[in-house]
């Protein structure tokens, strides 16, 4: 008698579509990678990546192994009070990011994968460039020069306090470090 249930097999997995992605965007980049051919390439019907996956800006953050969707993470700043107030937000949620246990050291493997190989910068830019500047310098109202020269600021700031481990920034506060640094991000958001 047959049994329902499962057909044996391989399983499709995320982490199949994750590596296809991953090899597309390394071929190919952001734009000349598109969900359908990462279905195919991956051997699933391109539905599965949809369910998985929603976007090809999700897929690209997932296959990065990104923490967190930038563009999501701005969104959610804008949304949580006035605009003026928007840089001291993005301060924050920057510095309590890189200083989290999980997802700071997430963060610092992705800054130091991109700048190890010229893949990982690649990636690195492409995120920079198609998820992070396209999409929120728009939801900002601003350029993309200037955000870039933002983001850049903080990333720099991070690299030194918690990759390089610059003294006093390293163990300086995060109010303190909110307070020093918010009026130059300001600066950019507003120009």
């Amino acid at each position: 008698m047959a049994t329902a249930g499962r057909r044996p097999g391989p399983t499709t997995t995320p982490e199949q579509i994750l590596d296809a992605a991953r090899s597309l965007f390394a071929e190919r980049g952001y734009q000349g990678t598109t969900m359908r051919a990462v279905a195919q390439q991956a051997g699933v019907n391109s539905a599965l990546v949809h369910h998985y996956f929603t976007s090809k800006e999700r897929l690209f953050v997932a296959a990065l192994r990104f923490p967190l969707n930038p563009a999501e993470a701005v969104a959610a700043l804008l949304a949580a009070g006035p605009r003026e107030e928007f840089a001291q937000r993005l301060v924050r949620f920057f510095i309590r990011a890189w200083r989290d246990p999980e997802t700071g050291q997430q963060l610092q493997a992705v800054i130091r994968s991109s700048v190890g190989t010229a893949q990982g910068a690649a990636s690195a830019r492409q995120l920079a460039e198609n998820v992070l500047l396209e999409r929120t310098a728009g939801m900002l109202g601003v350029s993309p020069l200037h955000l870039a020269a933002a983001i850049t600021h903080l990333i720099g700031l991070m690299i030194g306090a918690t990759i390089i481990g610059i003294e006093p920034l390293a163990s300086a506060g995060e109010d303190e470090l909110v307070d020093l640094v918010t009026p130059a991000i300001a600066h950019y958001l507003a120009t």
